[in-house]
């Protein structure tokens, strides 16, 4: 059974840092295209960042290039997602995914704040 649990979501000043966790089971990251998602009350899901492989490298939604990182940890089994200067419009309920839409996590939120 696949599951993606993330973590480190919370509340956070605009100008500050998260850092959110998915860690996986019943599959190997380095197997799948990993990736966050993001989705704001009223709006669309969205890709926030993913990562194919050593490569291919890490892609980004244009809001967020600079600013987000993503990383992954195979002797984990994790897959991050560093978040820096936040801002207000980064507020939104984030998920984890593997593949093309195969596997999703239950989502996490994080809200941006002052």
């Amino acid at each position: 059974q696949v599951q993606l649990v993330e973590s480190g979501g919370g509340l956070v000043q605009p100008g500050g840092s998260l850092r959110l966790s998915c860690a996986a089971s019943g599959l190997t990251v380095s197997r799948y295209v990993m990736s966050w998602h993001r989705q704001a009350p009223g709006k669309e899901r969205e890709m926030v960042a993913a990562i194919i492989d050593t490569a291919s490298g890490a892609h980004y939604l244009d809001s967020v290039k600079g600013r987000f990182f993503i990383s992954r940890d195979d002797a984990k089994n994790t897959v991050d997602l560093q978040m820096n200067s936040l801002k207000p419009s980064d507020t939104a309920l984030y998920y984890c995914g593997a593949g093309l839409s195969d596997y999703w996590g239950q989502g996490i939120q994080v809200t941006v704040s002052s």
